[in-house]
């Protein structure tokens, strides 16, 4: 079997002030805890998304002010992040590694971004600890260069994709999807392609059930050429900022659900870690691999690779 493509780089983790909430270590930790997969990943380094990549998509004056450091307090506060370099340097190459992973997705059939589904950055402001929208850049950079025609996102994280649906709005090649807690952040949804909100407290077996209607009606009617699947771990019951209630069998049966399907139907496929904040670092890693794990089974089972 070929190993997965996989993509990490050092600097998706820096050092945030002390007591600060965002859990940056994850990054770091999730690709030695991965290390356990051994050869059934291949590692690559992304480079720093362009300027124009990100201009493509963001207001160009809110490209500017992050880039050269003329946030104000407020917007800062807004973003989640004191403004640094170390900070530019690791947003654009955790866009980097979601646009490099799309383009291994589209050569091998799957690849993983070890970050990424930084779904609320909106054009001209950032939200949510998101700065820049790794998925709707990476979409509209594919679209762009005429890489792809169809591009559908597949967004589970526990909170709704408001900025990534906001931002392909007007783009009928990508489909955006969002499956969610309703009674979450952000307070203002937005309108996705499709949503389902979910109520409060769903568990394991009704959450899959939805899931498994879901993802082949998607590629069904969509048709797409890529899935980008943002497989934010923040549904889980255990989660600070998540109002669902999945354990991580559930967690795992929901990637293998949406890995499967899509590879299956024989569309390439990109997943990205998205949200996860539990303050139990070592869980919360665990679950974000389940995702490469799962990815690592089904590509064994269906000789993908």
């Amino acid at each position: 079997m070929r190993a997965i493509p996989a993509v990490h780089h050092p600097d998706y983790t820096f050092p945030l002030p002390v007591h600060h909430p965002f859990p940056m270590q994850k990054f770091q930790l999730l690709r030695q805890h991965l290390g356990a997969l051994g050869d059934s990943l291949a590692w690559h380094n992304p480079e720093l998304i362009p300027l124009a990549a990100m201009k493509r998509v963001h207001d160009p004056d809110y490209i500017t002010a992050f880039v050269e450091g003329q946030f104000d307090q407020p917007t800062q506060r807004r973003s989640g992040f004191p403004w640094s370099e170390a900070l530019v340097r690791r947003v654009r190459l955790e866009t980097g590694g979601t646009l490099l992973g799309a383009r291994l997705a589209l050569d091998h059939g799957l690849a993983l971004n070890a970050a990424g589904g930084t779904h609320h950055a909106h054009a001209a402001f950032p939200s949510g600890y998101c700065l820049i929208n790794d998925l709707a850049i990476v979409a509209m950079e594919l679209l762009y260069r005429s890489e792809v025609q169809r591009v559908l996102i597949i967004d589970l994280d526990v909170h709704q994709g408001d900025g990534t649906a906001r931002l392909l709005a007007h783009e009928p090649r990508a489909f955006t999807f969002s499956m969610h807690a309703g009674r979450n952040f952000p307070a203002r949804k937005a309108e996705s392609d499709e949503d389902i909100a979910l109520e409060s407290g769903i568990a394991d077996e009704a959450y899959l059930a939805v899931i498994h209607r879901a993802i082949p009606r998607l590629i069904q009617s969509v048709k797409p050429d890529l899935v980008i699947y943002d497989a934010g771990v923040d549904v889980h019951a255990a989660d600070r900022l998540g109002h669902l209630a999945l354990t991580d069998a559930g967690l795992r049966a929901r990637d293998a659900a949406v890995i499967e399907q899509v590879t299956r139907a024989g569309v390439p496929l990109l997943a990205v870690i998205g949200g996860g904040y539990d303050r139990d670092t070592e869980a919360l890693v665990a679950r974000h691999a389940l995702v490469f794990e799962e990815a690592v089974r089904i590509s064994e089972e269906i000789r993908l690779y």
